[in-house]
């Protein structure tokens, strides 16, 4: 890890920086589901122009499911969204217990959300929370990097996943950080 530290250690660059906007966090999070970076990218861009650069529940919440569908948005999604806007709305979500929660009651709340699994809701609380010991062991970069970096085959043996997550703990969520720059050089951000 002290390698991945030193090469990586520029100020601008070495920190985890948060957009602190759930709702924008959760949205990207849904749109970006099982298709390529690029992919979500220009179906995000689509979103947040018809959005006009309002990314809210109460935006949301006005646009048709046509309207949603026509950003490149499948149907599972544009429900999804639409659901997380009311549930914003009608307050039956409220993100403002979540820094009140531990990781693990956080994730179970956050996957009540239709389209949020476990996965999303640690990346929500990385990003979004810069919650500080999440090891999100389902992340396929996460396991990548390990096995680069660790010298294992992938996918690395579950014990030594478990292992790095002692071993790294309560900074789990920076060593994350650095192993993912070490297999894409841009800084992630969500």
């Amino acid at each position: 890890m002290s390698s991945l530290i030193n090469k990586y250690k520029s100020p601008s660059e070495a920190v985890l920086t948060s957009r602190k906007d759930i709702f924008f966090s959760l949205c990207k999070s849904i749109i970006g589901q099982q298709i390529s970076v690029a992919a979500a990218n220009s179906v995000f861009l689509k979103f947040k122009k018809k959005c006009k650069n309002k990314i809210n529940a109460k935006t949301v919440s006005k646009l048709s499911s046509v309207q949603l569908k026509s950003c490149g948005l499948s149907g599972q999604k544009v429900r999804g969204i639409k659901s997380l806007a009311k549930q914003i709305l009608d307050k039956s979500f409220n993100p403002r217990l979540i820094p009140k929660m531990s990781d693990e009651e956080a994730i179970i709340y956050l996957s009540q959300l239709r389209q949020i699994g476990r996965w999303s809701a640690e990346m929500i609380l990385l990003f979004t929370y810069n919650r500080s010991n999440i090891w999100p062991i389902q992340d396929i970069g996460l396991l990548r990097g390990i096995s680069k970096n660790y010298k294992k085959k992938y996918l690395p043996p579950e014990s030594y996943v478990k292992l790095l997550n002692k071993r790294f703990s309560p900074y789990c969520s920076v060593a994350t950080w650095y192993l993912w720059r070490s297999i894409d050089p841009e800084p992630i951000q969500y």
